[in-house]
């Protein structure tokens, strides 16, 4: 196995989820070779349940997987963000910092934070960096000069982490910013899916 990725999850009952979780495999060797011809995606429902051991939040695996067919494509609104804003702008640059601090670890995270917002770092993803490569905004308040305190908006992040083994990861998030002192500081984060998708809050930061 090569890779795992959780690519939909339905409730069953209070506290125990069915997860999808699609994993690629190397391919078979082709007959007469010693090599597959590329990799392939298999999908298996897996049975989870809440164990909230200590408020941590944590799930337990409770049955073996079954092989089930992969989801097929959902439709989705039109995205709400609509203007690109430029990476050496000030919001590009605030970001860029943050998610460094988030999920790399230079620095802390806190200093990002707007005052009220709680956010620990992503530990033990091993990624040595991480660069900003997109960021879309719901209006063009934040293209040029910070604004005036409390001005409030969404933005839409596209990064790629690198991992210590030189890996390359895309990472898309919603994040909700918010100026002050002339500076923007990360008020939430939510999921990569676009709110016209129906993301909701997470990470614990969100205010």
């Amino acid at each position: 196995m090569l890779r795992t990725t959780a690519v939909r999850s339905a409730q069953l009952t209070r506290g125990t989820w069915s997860v999808v979780v699609a994993a690629q495999f190397p391919s078979a060797p082709v007959e007469g070779t010693k090599t597959g011809t590329g990799r392939t995606v298999r999908y298996f429902a897996v049975p989870v349940a809440s164990s909230d051991a200590g408020g941590a939040g944590g799930f337990t695996v409770t049955g073996a997987p079954a092989e089930v067919t992969g989801p097929g494509e959902a439709r989705t609104g039109a995205s709400r963000f609509t203007t690109a804003l430029p990476d050496d702008g000030a919001l590009a640059t605030s970001l860029g910092e943050f998610f460094n601090a988030y999920l790399v670890g230079v620095g802390e995270v806190s200093r990002y934070l707007a005052p009220g917002t709680r956010l620990e770092p992503v530990r033990g993803a091993g990624y040595a960096s991480v660069d900003v490569e997109e960021v879309l905004a719901e209006s063009d308040e934040a293209e040029g000069a910070v604004p005036v305190d409390g001005t409030r908006i969404r933005v839409r992040v596209s990064v790629r982490a690198v991992d210590a083994a030189g890996g390359r990861w895309p990472l898309t998030y919603e994040l909700s910013v918010t100026s002050r002192s002339g500076r923007w500081e990360v008020s939430a984060l939510r999921s990569g899916a676009d709110a016209a998708a129906g993301a909701g809050a997470v990470g614990g930061a969100g205010k």
